[in-house]
């Protein structure tokens, strides 16, 4: 059996990926062809050659992705805040720039001796168990109304604490509702969200569009109806001295500070721009 260059089929399925429109065709060659070999994207380098049914099996799950069905779809997980995530669908794939709000979070947490945090809109779980991962001492509580995504969530949370993570206390509820986690109100240091913001009619890509599920990632004609609820909750969980940070759109640099500078119990309100210098999510302290 002649064996084939890695390298030669890794640069084929960049060049397939490529013309499909794959925003990082690179990346995305590299992440399947380490899925298919079941080893670190780091390791590529180090096989040199590979049997002729691997070539072939990365060209099946890159034919896969070409239809643009998410890559995280492809390898069954994604990856936040040192936390893999199992994901599929029904359920919000996490983006990386959601790290810059959990590396926030955290920060406010530095001298906290056993901190309570909230996780609202958490989908797969991602920023719970991202926090629950970096900071044990922490009591952790995500909240979601999706049946769908809170099944993903609870898997992820049993695999997190199978492997020994603080278990976080997930919550079915509606952060529109006026009823959501009553037994916390004032006891809250840090409140953490990735709601669903984008402005109805947006254009997005096809994972977006066809994959990640409509109520997780549009709210209302400008994106900010979850936002509203969102903000008014925060204001009644937190402790005085607490925290709390959302993820918004990149129209809403100046609308998301407005709704919580409005709150007269939310003080320090600031935006905070993602590595592409676009505004990605907005923080306040409860007074």
């Amino acid at each position: 059996m002649t064996r084939h260059p890695l390298r030669l089929a890794v640069l084929e399925a960049e060049r397939m990926l490529a013309a499909a429109g794959v925003e990082s065709p690179r990346v995305d060659a590299e992440l399947l062809a380490a899925h298919v070999l079941g080893v670190e994207r780091s390791r590529l380098p180090l096989i040199p050659l590979v049997d002729p049914p691997v070539v072939d099996a990365l060209h099946r799950i890159v034919r896969e992705r070409v239809t643009r069905i998410p890559l995280q779809h492809l390898t069954g997980t994604a990856h936040l805040a040192g936390v893999d995530l199992a994901v599929g669908p029904g359920v919000f794939v996490p983006r990386p720039e959601t790290e810059l709000l959990v590396e926030w979070g955290l920060s406010t947490l530095a001298g906290a001796d056993r901190p309570v945090v909230v996780d609202l809109c958490t989908g797969s779980g991602a920023i719970a168990l991202a926090v629950a991962h970096r900071l044990p001492r922490a009591t952790v509580h995500a909240v979601e109304r999706d049946t769908v995504a809170l099944a993903w969530a609870r898997r992820n949370a049993d695999a997190r604490a199978a492997a020994g993570d603080t278990p976080v206390r997930l919550h079915a509820g509606d952060v529109t509702a006026p009823d959501v986690l009553p037994d916390l109100e004032g006891s809250v240091d840090l409140v953490l969200c990735n709601p669903p913001y984008v402005p109805e009619g947006t254009p997005v890509p096809p994972e977006v569009a066809d994959h990640d599920p409509h109520a997780a990632v549009f709210s209302g004609a400008d994106g900010l109806d979850v936002i509203r609820s969102v903000v008014g909750l925060a204001a009644r969980l937190l402790k005085p001295g607490g925290h709390v940070g959302i993820e918004h759109d990149d129209t809403h640099g100046e609308a998301v500070p407005a709704l919580l500078s409005a709150r007269r119990v939310l003080t320090g309100v600031r935006d905070h721009a993602d590595l592409a210098g676009r505004p990605r999510f907005a923080t306040a302290r409860r007074s």
